[in-house]
């Protein structure tokens, strides 16, 4: 049987089994020991008349299948690198598919005892998992810690400065009027806390000129109202300044990536307000969030108001009350911390291989995302 034909038959056979829903689409999760004993898992997404086939950590590119019939190399998908295109590329699906279409009849057969292997057998390595934060910093002593980076004197202020509800208080993080002028004063401070080894910030310089040297640059117009006017920076805020425009990023002051700059930004303290400001740091990545403490507390020093997105959040991260997320090995840690994760307070990732010689040590108590059960339709 050639890829095309074992494609179509996995598709017509993967209506004898329950699916997922996410939106309109039906969804298939396959996970199957090839002939050598090495897991696989196949991700079969049904868009209209289309089935799209993927193998989850292979660099293989996907297949569709049109009205389970034709078959093609789906090339705009973006699970793979390499195209359907070549022979050997296909003979690795043909081969991944009848192993696939097997497997499935293995599971018709005795779905109980077909899942129960794959939950006792898939290795860790590929799967999601969470991992308390406490354990991992007292098993692995030479990893990144936040607090060692903050150092022991502004760990204690800023943990004490939310155990004593420092935050939940209006006048600590709200200011009634704001110019321009006094938003760089804002930047001045912070630039110059953050300073690192390899920045080269000018403290002789005004706020204003700094944030013309160091930040994004977009400005939306920010630079070019009266500076020391409160209504036309209210103005700019509620986008009735005609000289502001859209599409920038006024409140990147430190550049970097789309999750790795800093954000000192300004805003109304909720939806409508007319009255006040708020003025939040924002800077949550690994490699900027002593940046954005040392920012933040610098600026809380100086008797301006100012918060910090999460200040709980942050808090966990500086005890190891968080989590740290497991990544399979297949996946990249970027941005791996912001899928469904927030409510356990993962900030942090890393692979099951990071743990080590700790592993087992570990591992115990690392809760693991449930695999996908697959069982037949008539047992509905």
């Amino acid at each position: 049987m050639d890829s095309g034909k074992s494609a179509c038959a996995l598709v017509k056979e993967l209506e004898r089994f329950v699916c997922e829903l996410s939106g309109p689409d039906r969804i298939w999760n396959v996970i199957f020991p090839d002939r050598a004993g090495t897991w696989r898992h196949l991700h079969v997404q049904q868009y209209k008349e289309s089935h799209y086939l993927t193998r989850v950590g292979d660099e293989t590119g996907s297949l569709e299948v049109v009205n389970g019939k034709r078959v093609k190399a789906a090339e705009d998908m973006s699970w793979g690198s390499r195209s359907w295109d070549g022979n050997d590329t296909e003979a690795e699906w043909t081969t991944i598919l009848e192993v696939a279409l097997r497997w499935l009849g293995v599971v018709h057969k005795d779905w109980i005892a077909a899942n129960k292997r794959v939950r006792t057998e898939y290795p860790l390595d590929r799967r999601y998992g969470i991992v308390p934060n406490a354990l991992v910093r007292d098993c692995l002593p030479d990893i990144y810690r936040l607090d060692k980076e903050l150092g022991k004197a502004d760990t204690r202020r800023f943990v004490g400065l939310v155990e004593q509800g420092w935050f939940v208080r209006r006048e600590h993080t709200e200011v009634d009027t704001l110019s321009a002028s006094r938003f760089f004063e804002y930047c001045r401070i912070a630039y110059i806390a953050a300073r690192r080894k390899e920045d080269k910030v000018d403290a002789s310089l005004s706020g204003h000129d700094m944030y013309v040297r160091y930040a994004d640059g977009r400005h939306e117009g920010l630079l070019d109202i009266d500076p020391n006017s409160p209504q036309e920076f209210a103005d700019w805020i509620d986008g009735k300044q005609p000289r502001r425009s859209t599409g920038g990023h006024p409140w990147e002051i430190k550049r970097g990536g789309n999750t790795t700059h800093i954000d000192l930004s300004v805003m109304r303290p909720f939806p409508g307000a007319k009255q006040g400001f708020k003025v939040e740091l924002r800077g949550e990545s690994i490699g900027r969030m002593v940046e954005t403490l040392r920012m933040f507390l610098a600026i809380q020093a100086a008797g301006l108001p100012i918060s910090i997105a999460n200040p709980e959040g942050v808090r966990k991260r500086l005890l190891a009350q968080d989590s740290i997320g497991i990544v399979p090995a297949y996946a990249s840690l970027h941005r791996a911390n912001q899928r469904t994760w927030a409510a356990e307070d993962v900030f942090d990732v890393l692979h099951y291989a990071d743990l080590g010689r700790f592993k087992r040590r570990i591992a115990p108590f690392i809760t693991w995302e449930p695999l996908p059960l697959r069982w037949p339709r008539e047992l509905r």
